[in-house]
């Protein structure tokens, strides 16, 4: 089976940094970090109100980075000005509403098929691999496919909530969902992706699905560093997902 890759998503070390305003904690040192400890990318997340990432922080990860960058952003034209600009290795489209905490949901691709199919395709003219972030839903996978996204990324929040509610039941129903989504995007062509809320209890589900390629896991790490550091943080999940892909 193929190796399971992590993309480190560093965009609350920027969160920490911003919330006092100053140079610190330095998310591109977050990133060095990563990499040296076994991810396999980094994603960042540049939003609209700059919360957390901000454009010279997309910018300095462009020139520090040895593996790849996927950059997060929502579908307008400034963002995408920014990613033809710095050509990252990827780009994944996600919903995006200032008034939410985090990311809520997927994109509604299957709405917006037209709009999202012209706006994607000078991205992929730049060789950027475009990623779409959805719900695991059979409508919105087909309409990432039409478009000629590369790859989806299916949101797991669900499935983390439903198992941190102790609802069990509804967690192995969005656990089987998940699977045969994951297995009808590979039917596709597409590669298939996931993020959104894992944690050490969370991952070994999602990572032994054999289609999932990469899962996507910020805001756990980051957490979870403050008691064990960055490094181990990373360890101990690359270890779950090795041993769960095993």
């Amino acid at each position: 089976m193929e190796k399971l890759r992590l993309g480190m998503n560093i965009d609350h070390v920027a969160t920490v940094r911003n919330a006092r305003g100053s140079a610190y904690p330095d998310p591109i040192r977050a990133a060095k970090l990563a990499e040296e400890a076994g991810a396999d990318g980094i994603t960042a997340h540049l939003r609209e109100d700059r919360r957390h990432i901000t454009d010279a922080d997309i910018e300095a990860l462009v020139d520090a980075l040895s593996v790849p960058l996927n950059f997060e952003m929502a579908a307008t034209d400034e963002m995408q000005a920014i990613a033809l600009r710095h050509k990252p290795h990827a780009v994944c489209l996600v919903p995006e509403k200032r008034e939410e905490r985090t990311t809520e949901g997927g994109l509604e691709v299957a709405r917006e098929e037209n709009k999202l199919a012209h706006f994607i395709a000078p991205l992929r003219e730049a060789g950027c691999r475009v990623s779409i972030f959805i719900a695991a839903d059979q409508r919105q996978i087909e309409a990432a496919h039409r478009i000629g996204a590369a790859v989806v990324e299916l949101h797991t929040g669900a499935y983390c909530d439903h198992h941190y509610d102790g609802d069990f039941e509804a967690r192995d129903a969005e656990l089987v969902r998940l699977a045969e989504m994951a297995q009808f995007a590979h039917s596709l062509g597409l590669e298939v992706h996931a993020g959104h809320g894992l944690t050490y209890e969370t991952v070994q589900p999602i990572a032994a699905l054999p289609q999932i390629v990469e899962l996507n896991i910020g805001h756990f790490l980051i957490g979870e560093s403050i008691f064990r550091g960055l490094g181990p943080a990373i360890g101990e999940m690359r270890r779950l997902m090795d041993e769960a892909r095993g």
